[in-house]
């Protein structure tokens, strides 16, 4: 409903009565507003202004207080109705309607009511009937007025204004009767309280009585109400029954039976034990009456069973829980002024969820049974909580392997039927159409209880439930390899440039970022190390590209031997920039190259092999610090008796570095297992002990490679890997002496 002002509505109107009168200017053009001389305001109709030198004069000083009119009580709503039903079509007479059902609505969730009929008259009006509380009958004091004028005809007056009525309602509804009564051609009221019937009628807002039926009978105005039959005094119910004011709604407005249906049977599952029967009287006399009942004491389970779509995987599930928070509010003291006070509040949440077999999903939140289609604060605490929860019980349950990312919220959202409710006193809605909740604590609450309660099904012992929570996980991880896969198969169609030929090599794995700054390709040694590698990465921005032993000496061969090698090309069509003077670092589709070898000979032997390659064909990499050289471990020591805090495992990566180790251990008293495991070489390593000491950033070693002097490196690269061979066994036989013994892999 639309907003409303707090006793009436001021409108500023230029109005020049005999003026414009004696001038012969219409009262429309006399009502025009000044526009450039108060800065571009409008008229209150919308249309453009003239110049108020056209009527006033140049000064416009004819425009005072006087000229200003004040609406009161339900002036403004037949003034500006689409400000609070939304517009004046089909839409507003339903909400017209939703407005006098959700009073009685309230009722029922405050246990008052148990039945609500509705009643579509064949002379186009409509009754609302329940059997709850009623409404109060007796004299407001500030008023002067009974409580159901009060109701019917002041704007922002109701019970559930003052928390003492109502601990949770549709929204703060104290305009909705009230506007319905300004926007009808009649209403009649009758209460049914202390063992009396309490009438009164209505005509386009104005209290009275009507000498006939129908809207347009004679009527006669006057406030109060009357009193006809007596009966038990426990039966107590209000009955409302309206004619739409055609003066205000469309003329092909009209009510949708399906609309209603639809809508009827939504609240019948949010209000367990609530019967509304909705019975269509429009019809001919040779037609039967169409009448539907809705009741369901399943409430959201059934709501959530009646929506899934597809096979279930899993049972309905109830989530259910309740927190508390506090939030500053205006309150009404006993002298009538308001009063900024801290008041601590009530959440209740109660969600239904069942996944099932299909891929969409199905998601529908209410906030005291008003619907909120763009979700708020409550669905986004159920949403992150879900993906959150979920995570946890798939790492510890070892279904989600370590290389492998978390899922998503979008991946445990597949194939999820869910009915997200929570209850509280005077929620916060962004803007008067109710679409979205944002009570900034029912994110927290929500959160809370979704984590508690869906946490203990997923680790439930209970043999079915048990069967059902691995069912609902796999089903999750599948949904997450399949959204990695298909990105991946998109990522690498979307990185391919002109450089490239139409396919990149089948055996790179490549990584799913396109940030090139944070992107990383490890060139591994061998088919063995590249499945361990695999495991061992993260799959966002690290590739791989396996290469089969030793490539070809690039220092001593042409560029066409070099581009016919399957190796070089590889790695050249990998990369992305082209080779040799054509080389555009720019083009380059990853951040930093590693070398990542076996910490033998024969690795020491393959880095060098590599990053000749590199020096000669591709030496903008080097010169800027993005080729580096990963440092795998020699040897891993298992402690026997930690002591607390410590470390079980420890990596050395040279045979110095174990005996003093080992020195040290001893020392300290601790024990180790032997033999002592030597690593081969990086097939022999598991993926956790790989990712821990050559692929995970925040714990691996890398060694970069830079050119200092470019001169120098160019002679020894010609040195050690060029044509001319009595220069490299000089100089071998030459450094014999002095060279470092424990650098090589004996």
């Amino acid at each position: 409903m639309g907003a409303a002002f707090a006793a009436g509505v001021v409108f500023a109107q230029r109005v020049q009565g005999a003026r414009a009168s004696a001038a012969g200017v219409s009262v429309a053009e006399s009502m025009r507003g000044d526009r450039q001389h108060r800065g571009g305001v409008q008229s209150v109709s919308g249309e453009k202004t003239v110049p108020s030198s056209l009527v006033t004069g140049e000064g416009g000083s004819d425009y005072t207080a006087r000229h200003l009119l004040v609406l009161e009580g339900l002036e403004a709503v037949r003034k500006r109705p689409g400000m609070y039903i939304g517009s004046t079509d089909s839409r507003g007479l339903m909400h017209c309607l939703w407005e006098i059902i959700d009073n009685s609505v309230d009722e029922a969730l405050g246990g008052f009511c148990d039945r609500i009929d509705v009643l579509l008259h064949q002379d186009g009006s409509v009754e609302v009937r329940d059997n709850g509380r009623g409404i109060p009958v007796d004299v407001e004091p500030k008023t002067g007025l009974s409580g159901v004028e009060v109701v019917m005809t002041k704007l922002h007056a109701g019970g559930k204004f003052g928390g003492g009525s109502y601990a949770a309602s549709g929204g703060l509804h104290g305009v909705g009767a009230s506007v319905v009564n300004a926007l009808s051609a009649r209403l009649d009221v009758e209460v049914d309280r202390s063992g009396t019937t309490h009438a009164i009628s209505f005509r386009r807002g104005t209290p009275g009585a009507f000498a006939e039926d129908g809207p347009d009978g004679k009527f006669t105005a006057g406030s109060g109400l009357t009193k006809k039959g007596k009966f038990a005094k426990t039966r107590t119910g209000t009955r409302i029954r309206y004619w739409a004011d055609r003066q205000i709604f469309l003329k092909d407005a009209k009510l949708s039976l399906e609309s209603l249906h639809a809508r009827a049977r939504q609240t019948a599952f949010l209000v367990p034990g609530l019967t509304i029967v909705v019975r269509d009287e429009r019809l001919t006399e040779s037609e039967k009456v169409e009448q539907e009942t809705f009741r369901f004491d399943g409430g959201i389970s059934e709501f959530c069973e009646f929506l899934a779509p597809d096979r279930p995987v899993s049972d309905v599930l109830r989530l259910r829980g309740e927190g508390t928070f506090k939030e500053t509010v205006p309150v009404l003291d006993e002298l009538g002024h308001m009063t900024p006070t801290e008041v601590t509040r009530e959440l209740g949440v109660d969600i239904a969820l069942r996944w099932g077999a299909g891929y969409d999903s199905t998601l529908r939140s209410f906030v005291n049974i008003i619907a909120t289609p763009k979700g708020g604060t409550h669905v986004n605490g159920f949403e992150r909580q879900l993906a959150k929860t979920v995570n946890e019980v798939l790492r510890s349950s070892k279904l989600l392997r370590v290389a492998e990312d978390d899922i998503t919220k979008d991946d445990a959202l597949e194939g999820l039927t869910a009915v997200v409710t929570v209850r509280l006193a005077e929620p916060q809605f962004e803007g008067q159409t109710k679409e979205v909740l944002g009570t900034s604590a029912a994110n927290r609450i929500v959160a809370a209880v979704v984590a508690k309660e869906l946490k203990s099904f997923l680790t439930s012992a209970k043999k079915d439930e048990k069967l059902q929570a691995r069912a609902v996980l796999e089903k999750v991880v599948a949904a997450a390899r399949t959204r990695v896969a298909a990105r991946q198969h998109k990522e690498a169609q979307r990185r391919k440039t002109a450089l490239e030929t139409s396919s990149l090599p089948a055996k790179l794995a490549d990584c799913r970022s396109d940030d090139v700054d944070r992107s990383e390709l490890f060139i591994v040694e061998g088919d063995s190390a590249l499945g361990t590698a695999k495991l061992a990465r993260n799959s966002e921005f690290q590739a791989l590209l396996p290469i089969r032993g030793k490539i070809l000496n690039v220092q001593k061969a042409s560029v066409s031997d070099m581009l016919k090698n399957a190796e070089c090309a590889a790695i050249i069509q990998v990369i992305g920039a082209g080779s040799g003077r054509t080389f555009d670092i720019d083009q380059a589709r990853y951040g930093k190259v590693i070398f990542m070898a076996d910490a033998d000979v024969d690795g020491s032997h393959i880095r060098t092999l590599l990053l000749t390659l590199f020096h000669r064909y591709m030496r903008p990499m080097v010169e800027q610090g993005r080729v580096f050289a990963a440092v795998p471990p020699l040897h891993r020591i298992e402690l026997t008796n930690p002591k607390r805090g410590q470390e079980k495992y420890h990596y050395t990566y040279s045979d110095a570095e174990l005996r003093r180790t080992l020195l040290e251990f001893q020392g300290k008293g601790l024990r180790w297992k032997d033999p002592i495991q030597r690593y081969k070489g990086l097939g022999e390593m598991d993926a956790d002990q790989l990712a821990e000491t050559t692929v995970d950033p925040r714990h691996r070693i890398l060694r970069r490679i830079n050119l200092g002097d470019l001169e120098a490196a160019e002679k020894t690269f010609d040195l050690l890997m060029g044509n001319d061979v009595a220069p490299r066994r000089e100089f071998i036989v030459d450094s014999a002496a002095t060279m470092d013994r424990s650098r090589i892999d004996a």
